[in-house]
């Protein structure tokens, strides 16, 4: 990794990964749900490390995500100008997703591009059970990224979850959740509409509303996130 500097192509930055890689990793990446047909078996930090190495470059991102290989596409994501990245790339990227830490990790770069609200909308429509989490993904991400967007942005977001809410599949139901949860503990404001929201699920006949719903509703109703927004509340008092 020590050679690698802004001067370096897409060649070089795929070598290094693959002398980084580690079968032990990859093997216990299954345990998590993820699948490594693509993957080398890099840690997150370190494939962090490589990007802030070789910094921002939007051309060779790109030829960096059609190696295929997981952390390339990672990295990809990481090096890549949101300020140029378009819809349409965002969708070709969107449409190789195959398991659920390539989604997270690159829905964090699709929340900074200017597109991130209408691909919500896209891609939350969208059946395919990746391109879906993607949208999920993005509401939980832009919680923390869009610090300056009003609450009207966020509840906007709210009826998205509740109508697929009743998507069974598991790595959309956890990002319906993850989204939820979010958007409940990013002021008081949007903590009362978001608690109202997992309380209809809790008690729809949906079993899958259900779960969101209550265990949504047990984190944004205890005591750690209550307390923690009292103290936002009275700061910003």
């Amino acid at each position: 990794m020590d050679e690698l500097s802004p001067a370096s192509t897409a060649a070089d930055v795929v070598a290094c990964l693959r002398r980084l890689g580690s079968e032990d990793n990859r093997q216990g990446m299954k345990r998590y749900g993820i699948r490594i047909e693509r993957a080398l078996g890099i840690s997150h930090g370190v494939q962090r490390a490589i990007a802030r190495k070789i910094k921002r470059n939007h051309e060779r991102a790109f030829e960096l995500w059609a190696t295929g290989i997981v952390e390339a596409q990672f990295i990809a994501s990481v090096t890549a100008d949101p300020r140029r990245f378009t819809s349409e790339d965002a969708r070709r990227w969107a449409a190789a997703f195959d398991s659920w830490d390539i989604v997270d990790g690159v829905s964090d770069f699709f929340v900074d591009t200017d597109h991130w609200r209408d691909l919500i909308g896209e891609f939350a429509a969208d059946e395919r059970q990746f391109v879906r989490r993607v949208a999920f993904a993005m509401m939980a991400w832009s919680v923390v990224h869009r610090k300056k967007e009003p609450d009207a942005t966020f509840l906007a977001l709210l009826p998205l979850i509740e109508a697929r809410a009743g998507d069974e599949r598991n790595f959309v139901k956890k990002a319906v959740n993850w989204a939820l949860r979010s958007i409940g503990k990013r002021n008081a404001h949007l903590n009362a509409e978001a608690l109202a929201l997992a309380g209809r699920l809790a008690r729809s006949e949906d079993r899958t509303a259900r779960w969101i719903g209550r265990d949504a509703e047990r984190e944004l109703a205890g005591h750690k996130v209550r307390e923690r927004l009292a103290r936002a509340t009275g700061r910003a008092d």
